[in-house]
């Protein structure tokens, strides 16, 4: 019996259960889910106040690093890349990335169904301190409020009507979830590692290391060596607006978009360079390097912690 462990959530258990069917269908092993609390789920005010979105993480670890749980599933948007992850953890796996696009949803009642005709002034709540930036530079009219909670909880306050005009959600979110509803996709950078699931476990068992390998997918590795790397060099916090995002060109190369932003997207640089595929690592250093000698790090020191 493998012990799977996840955050509570519903998006969570949904994708930690998807997860244990691809195991149990790849390697004919039994799967128990195991939902853990976090001091991220438990906190209710900013992020920035637990350090950032470590604070999804620090207890699977602990439960993985005490053997009470064999394996992990995170988004990997939300593994922080300015923080080691303790050694004796690997990513074992990067399941095929889903849908990496933002999606502005608007109330159900309603009828507005795109961002221009949303009026001036209109709320858009999202806690995302990268979709502020572009949202900024796309509507700096717009009211940009500050919204964490589960993707039902979210939708149930932007239906009330009370207080939002919109909400952002990754759509990759919204699909797990089961949940269709008409919305606009964004033309914003993602985050790095957005739509990837990534199953960690402990680098010692190799034949749980093994298993997993199962699940992985080349492609999305390719691409996420190289998102990963950017991050690294570009040595962000929880607060600073980046975002990154590679992919398989037709020409069979690998692509990278990196930009790094002001808070409210007034100021920003951006790179984009090609490599062959399996140099994804020294491509992400290379835009890191771009974006950094255009200045981003002068943009990030500029943000508080």
């Amino acid at each position: 019996m493998l012990r799977l462990g996840t955050r509570t959530s519903a998006l969570a258990m949904v994708q930690a259960r998807g997860v244990a069917a691809r195991l149990r269908e790849a390697a004919n092993v039994p799967v128990e889910v195991v939902g853990i609390s976090t001091a991220g789920d438990r906190h209710q005010g900013h992020l920035g106040e637990l350090g950032g979105k470590g604070a999804f993480m620090t207890e699977i670890d602990r439960a993985l690093l005490n053997g009470r749980v064999d394996i992990a599933v995170h988004c990997l948007k939300d593994v922080p890349g300015d923080v080691p992850r303790p050694d004796e953890l690997v990513f074992a796996a990067y399941a095929e990335r889903d849908d990496a696009a933002d999606v502005l949803l608007f109330p159900a009642a309603g009828e507005i169904r795109r961002m221009a005709d949303l009026a001036p002034g209109a709320r858009v709540g999202t806690s995302a301190v990268r979709r502020r930036a572009q949202l900024g530079r796309i509507r700096p009219d717009l009211r940009i409020e500050y919204l964490r909670g589960n993707v039902d909880s979210r939708l149930e306050r932007l239906d009330s009507g009370e207080d939002l005009d919109a909400v952002v959600i990754a759509r990759a979110g919204l699909t797990r979830l089961g949940i269709d509803r008409p919305g606009e996709a964004l033309d914003i950078l993602p985050a790095v590692g957005s739509g990837v699931l990534a199953i960690d476990c402990r680098r010692a068992d190799s034949d749980v290391v093994d298993l997993v390998r199962l699940l992985d997918h080349r492609e999305t590795r390719l691409c996420v060596s190289a998102e990963r790397a950017m991050l690294r060099d570009l040595r962000g916090h929880c607060n600073s607006p980046i975002a990154g995002h590679a992919r398989i060109e037709r020409d069979g190369r690998l692509s990278l978009r990196g930009a790094v932003f002001t808070p409210d997207g007034s100021r920003f640089v951006h790179a984009q360079e090609w490599s062959p595929p399996e140099k994804g690592a020294d491509l992400g250093a290379r835009v890191a390097g771009d974006l950094l000698r255009k200045g981003a790090g002068d943009l990030i020191e500029s943000i508080p912690h």
